[in-house]
């Protein structure tokens, strides 16, 4: 078999690890590509997170021997919010993988964490539950139009924020997103 061409780096959200059921689940579906899963430090400021994304991409690029622009990078809530604000800030990648993105904090949709979203100009694919209180569908929808790069959508029918017991459709649905690139 030949090396795969791609690699995917995974983030958890902010109350979790890298060892998150999903962030498991989605590395396990995508074998032989190789995934790494890296903590962010809780507590720490954007920028801090933002770092910690740029050196863990770096690292699997060349442990993996791909081009910077052959990693994927993404994870669940915070974790993809911040590998989206590090791509938006020149990190190359292949693409972005945003599971539960969080658009707004809940209760609050005139907060909107997307001022670096017209940065993004690479494939992002966002996996969101239909009753996330984070981002309503049309809420990403919208938001997602001012994305420079293509946006798609895999909605988790009747899936909150944290996609309980959804592990298998959110791994399956970044993996054939992925492998279609």
């Amino acid at each position: 078999m030949s090396r795969p061409d791609r690699a995917l780096l995974l983030t958890p959200g902010a109350s979790a690890t890298r060892d998150h059921s999903a962030l498991v689940a989605i590395e396990r579906v995508l074998a032989p590509v190789p995934v790494e899963r890296i903590d962010l430090a809780r507590g720490r400021k954007a920028e801090a997170l933002v770092a910690t994304v740029v050196d863990a991409a770096g690292a699997l690029a060349t442990g993996a021997k791909l081009a910077p622009g052959r990693i994927a990078l993404g994870g669940r809530s915070l974790g993809g919010r911040v590998c989206s604000l590090a791509v938006a800030g020149g990190l190359p990648a292949l693409a972005l993988v945003l599971v539960s993105y969080p658009l707004h904090p809940p209760g609050r949709p005139d907060q909107l964490r997307v001022a670096h979203f017209p940065d993004l100009r690479v494939p992002c694919l966002f996996v969101s539950g239909t009753r996330d209180t984070f981002a309503t569908p049309d809420e990403l929808t919208t938001a997602a139009k001012a994305i420079a790069g293509p946006a798609t959508h895999v909605w988790i029918d009747g899936g909150d924020h944290g996609l309980r017991s959804r592990d298998t459709a959110v791994a399956e649905a970044v993996r054939d997103w992925l492998l279609s690139l």
